[in-house]
């Protein structure tokens, strides 16, 4: 049987303790501020402020919340937060070709959570299409149209930390949202365990590597582009499974890349090469989806049978959730974005009112070598097919009826998906 220990993580754990936030007609305080006042918080004292007992809010609330509607109830009592500031929240996100959760999952959740807490007109979302002079613009633009706050996912860290020095320069903080920009800036970082998620790719295929009988596995990792810091952190934890199994003899790796730009094409490149180099080749570890798909379709090609090769992935795509219930991928890495996006926006609201965020938001902190910063993570999820119904369908974030069809119909009524 093949076996790992997990390292101990090479971020600071922090203990997450539940915040209080007192809202009066004397203005807002923040109990985990110290000797909060007006000078400290920025904010002004209102005598028309709402009346409010308390806001109690942490990070681990997101990752526990059932479903979509729990996690943004939890936001309705951020209201009075949102009304106490002053300016936009520009949230800039990178591009659609890396995946496709940037316009099908992050943009109308970012709206839903900035609607619940009385935010219509106060946001913009721009997408920057894989520019990086695009994105630069759009921050710059925002902030000339009275942004007060940026929730930056950059393209990569050079050129987001370039954004962050010139917010900073015109006073406007910024947050670090799904990827961390290193040498940058950001007063916080909104993620998921990005480590954690290349734990569960690196143990989904040896999950599968059992239970489809693969026998001497001749292990293949395709991992995620160089120049995105979470694709680095998922190395970290892809290594911590596979690289022990590898010294006890359980498994031979037969090489390890990175792809540009988490270019399918170019991975897909990569990956025949390393067929062709390596023929006993039989399991892959794909960074993601995309990735997964463009090695799945060169091993039909060759007339490779179901759970004969297997590979993973990463954001519960329509054709990756395909994938694993037609039996050539393991599992799939599912984050919930509307949990991220939300955090997000949570902690928005609160540099936006000039206030420091509560310490319960803070669950988390990891070194941008520039400094430390204190980080939000959202738990991600491993998914196959045995779960799909109470993960991602559950959570409407797949609909059934867009993956279970033609052939895979039977399969998802064996599963439960289909009645």
């Amino acid at each position: 049987m093949l076996k790992h220990s997990r390292n101990v993580r090479k971020r600071l754990s922090i203990p997450a303790r539940r915040a209080v936030v007192f809202i009066s007609g004397l203005g807002l305080l923040a109990a985990c501020v110290d000797g909060s006042n007006e000078s400290d918080t920025g904010l002004a004292q209102t005598a028309d402020s709402v009346e409010i007992e308390s806001i109690s809010l942490t990070a681990e609330d997101f990752t526990e919340a059932e479903n979509p509607d729990e996690v943004f109830e939890l936001l309705e009592q951020l209201r009075p937060v949102a009304e106490a500031g002053e300016g936009k929240i520009a949230v800039l996100l990178p591009d659609t070709q890396s995946s496709a959760r940037y316009v099908e999952q992050d943009t109308p959740a970012f709206e839903r959570a900035f609607e619940v807490m009385g935010l219509q007109d106060d946001y913009v979302i721009h997408n920057a299409q894989a520019n990086s002079q695009r994105q630069a613009t759009q921050a710059e633009q925002a902030i000339t149209d009275g942004a007060s706050v940026l929730l930056l996912d950059n393209l990569d860290s050079g050129s987001g930390a370039a954004i962050q020095a010139n917010a900073d320069a015109q006073g406007v903080p910024t947050i670090d949202y799904d990827r961390l920009t290193v040498n940058g800036s950001a007063t916080h970082y909104v993620s998921f365990d990005n480590e954690y998620v290349g734990t569960l790719l690196a143990e989904g295929v040896v999950e599968c590597i059992e239970e489809w009988g693969i026998e001497k596995p001749e292990l293949f990792v395709l991992a995620g582009a160089p120049t995105d810091n979470n694709a680095t952190l998922s190395q970290v934890g892809i290594d911590d499974v596979v690289d022990p199994l590898e010294d006890a003899g359980d498994l031979n790796i037969v090489g390890k890349v990175r792809v540009d730009d988490w270019d399918n094409q170019v991975g897909q490149t990569m990956f025949e090469q390393a067929l062709t180099a390596n023929p006993e080749m039989n399991a892959v570890v794909s960074g993601n989806d995309g990735l997964a798909q463009a090695a799945i379709s060169i091993l039909k090609n060759q007339g490779v049978d179901p759970k004969k090769f297997p590979t993973t992935g990463q954001d519960a795509t329509t054709q990756g959730l395909q994938n694993i219930l037609a039996g050539y991928q393991c599992m799939t890495v599912y984050k919930p974005v509307h949990a991220e996006a939300a955090a997000a926006a949570a902690l928005a609201v609160f540099l936006r009112a000039g206030m420091e965020p509560p310490e319960g938001l803070v669950n988390g902190e990891y070194d941008a070598e520039s400094h430390k910063v204190p980080s939000l993570l959202v738990k991600p999820i491993s998914v196959n097919a045995s779960n799909m119904k109470d993960t991602v369908f559950r959570d409407g974030f797949a609909d059934p009826d867009d993956i279970c069809v033609d052939d895979l119909v039977e399969i998802c009524e064996e599963n439960g998906i289909l009645k």
